[in-house]
């Protein structure tokens, strides 16, 4: 299985990760993009951010866009094109965050929780983040660049 992937406004590097938000097209709907991908200095972490705006009541469709978008994240991450786009992140510990406005449903936490187990085998992170308010597309002000991702294929099925 294969797509393309683009990458919208991200912030590849700043102080406070929570600055760094999606672009008003990205969400799981967008299983091609890669909604934010940021290096928090103060943890040394990358952080490759996933949103969820809409309600965890759309069932098997939800869930199909939550495992592609899973998987084109890890087709960046282990298919190496992470490394090669910014050689200077490499080794760095990844975390990969669904930030959502709603509680996920109860298919959905225990899809995120096989996943995050066949995740720790590749000292990958997996977390929820709830949001308390809908986000607006930016790109933090206090980065230091935004980054294009470059296309991928993805293989990985959790």
């Amino acid at each position: 299985m294969s797509h393309e992937h683009s990458h919208s406004s991200c912030c590849a590097s700043t102080k406070n990760p929570s600055d760094c938000c999606s672009h008003p097209l990205s969400g799981l709907e967008k299983t091609g993009n890669l909604d934010a991908f940021v290096h928090d200095k103060l943890k040394d972490l990358l952080i490759l951010a996933m949103f969820e705006s809409r309600p965890w009541n759309l069932g098997d469709r939800q869930l199909f866009q939550l495992q592609e978008k899973l998987n084109a994240y890890l087709s960046f991450i282990l298919d190496g094109e992470m490394e090669e786009a910014f050689p200077h992140l490499k080794s760095k510990p990844v975390c990969i965050e669904l930030r959502t406005l709603y509680q996920p449903s109860e298919e959905a936490l225990g899809f995120i929780s096989r996943a995050r187990q066949q995740l720790s085998y590749q000292q990958i992170d997996l977390q929820v983040v709830h949001l308390e308010e809908q986000l607006d597309g930016c790109c933090s002000s206090t980065s230091d660049t935004c980054c294009q991702s470059p296309k991928q294929s993805l293989a990985i099925t959790c």
